[in-house]
Order: C-alpha cells, then sequence, then structure tokens
C-alpha cells in the first residue's frame, strides 16, 4: 500500500465508535524499516487529550486496515501522544 493511499483512510476509534479524523502522516523507523505510528491531526471532540495539533497513535494500537477506514484502539483513560510541533516523514 502506498502511503498517500493510506493518508486517505479515516480512523475510527473502536472504543465509542467515533471518527478521530484521517491519517496526515506516518513515523516510521528507518533501522528496522517498519512503521512506529500513525499521526493523526487534533480533533477538539476529544478534549480529554489536552492541547496540540496533532495525536500519534501506537501501531500496537492498529487493530484492523480496511479498504477506507482505519480501526484503532484508543481508551480515554490512557495518555498519548500529541504533539504541536513533531517533524515526520512526509
Amino acid at each position: 500500500m502506498k502511503i498517500s493511499a493510506f493518508q486517505m483512510k479515516d480512523v475510527i476509534n473502536i472504543v465509542d465508535g467515533k471518527k478521530i479524523g484521517t491519517v496526515s502522516d506516518l513515523e516510521l523507523d528507518l533501522r528496522e524499516g517498519k512503521i512506529d505510528a500513525i499521526v493523526v491531526p487534533y480533533n477538539k471532540k476529544f478534549g480529554w487529550l489536552g492541547g496540540g495539533t496533532e495525536i500519534v497513535i501506537p501501531w500496537r494500537n492498529i487493530v484492523k486496515i480496511g479498504a477506507d477506514v482505519v480501526l484503532v484502539l484508543v481508551e480515554e483513560s490512557r495518555t498519548y501522544r500529541v504533539s504541536e510541533n513533531s517533524e515526520h516523514l512526509r
């Protein structure tokens, strides 16, 4: 799958069925040759995440990648990295 096709997919949280956003970027581990995380622009509906402009969801939290969506497990009680000035490979 091309990164551009991956970036067009909606990200849905299976905990509550809500759309988090769309994949904007990926964090890559170039030494290992694998994807570490997906980056989704911050959605103000998730007030529990705090400030920032992006949420970084670890690859291990991806449940399923479908034709149109990426299903992720994001629990409200856990803290996910939210960054304002992250540098990612685009």
